[in-house]
């Protein structure tokens, strides 16, 4: 039987920059496709909104009509409400522990905005939002919306009270996550309390991405430790992730079967080729994605 290795880290990403989207989003984009597209596949980008405290207010806050087409958005809600509505007739509300996920698919405009409640209580925002490729057989498939409830979603507790996970998507051992993919891929929503090692095993050449949204962990066979808002890229080879939790942390671990196809993006559309983002920009303008009424 051939010796288990660890994963070792290839890149180390961070943004403390926040920039709006829309009037409602403060937003730190901890990885994208247009540097590490191969690496990342098959993720594209991760954007973190927030934590972010809002005072009342009598207008909805949020980011209006905008396209999207050929990869699929992920909504994951830890604190705050968020009201989506989209152009194949999804739409729904999503709140605290909640995940919302779209197939932008041939193509779809859509909007998110805080709720109404959210809007007049005010109260802290912490969203993330993660954008997953779709292989080229899938690009153009129908638009479709996942709205997954807390309640749905599986928890496992490690043992000793040390912490746990929720299974979004794919699997962790034998319990399965509600999200239906269109590629092998696991999302893990990660609590880990302080003081304590976790082991993970993760497919022989698949990518992963660890994404701490707050705390600090230490990485087994790494010298750096990885912070709130950092992300570790790790290198194909090997199956074993280590972690020390050297505070409480809360985390995100992705993997999932790379997609070895070619990625070419522009603003909300991403494709194969430049012809089919030429295509989608045409598309959109031409109404043939629709409109929100």
């Amino acid at each position: 039987m051939a010796k288990k290795t660890l994963k070792k880290i290839h890149s180390i990403l961070g943004d403390k920059e926040i920039y709006w989207v829309g009037d409602g989003f403060p937003v730190r984009t901890l990885f994208a496709y247009p540097n590490l597209g191969p690496l990342l596949s098959p993720f594209l980008m991760l954007d973190y909104a927030g934590p972010k405290q809002f005072d009342s207010a009598d207008e909805q806050r949020g980011v209006g009509e905008h396209p999207h087409r050929g990869f699929e958005t992920i909504t994951i809600v830890y604190s705050g409400e968020i009201d989506h509505r989209d152009s194949a007739g999804g739409g729904g509300h999503i709140g605290p522990g909640d995940v919302q996920w779209m197939t932008a698919g041939s193509g779809v405009v859509h909007e998110e905005f805080h709720s109404s409640d959210f809007t007049q209580q005010g109260g802290l925002l912490e969203i993330v939002q993660l954008w997953v490729n779709l292989p080229q057989k899938d690009k153009l498939t129908k638009p479709r919306y996942q709205s997954i409830e807390n309640e749905q979603i599986p928890v496992l507790s490690f043992a000793n009270n040390s912490g746990q996970m929720r299974v979004i998507a794919g699997h962790y051992d034998n319990v399965i996550g509600p999200a239906q993919t269109f590629s092998p891929m696991n999302i893990w929503d990660l609590q880990l309390k302080a003081d304590n090692m976790f082991h993970f095993e993760l497919a022989e050449k698949d990518t992963a991405v660890l994404v701490i949204l707050s705390g600090t962990v230490g990485i087994a066979g790494e010298k750096n430790l990885l912070k709130s808002a950092e992300v570790a890229i790790f290198e194909r080879a090997g199956s074993q992730l280590v972690l020390e939790a050297m505070t409480n942390v809360k985390a995100l671990l992705l993997s999932g079967e790379p997609i070895n196809e070619p990625i070419v993006g522009s603003g909300p559309f991403v494709m194969n080729t430049a012809e089919e983002i030429h295509q989608a920009r045409m598309d959109y303008q031409t109404g043939k994605m629709g409109h929100l009424s």
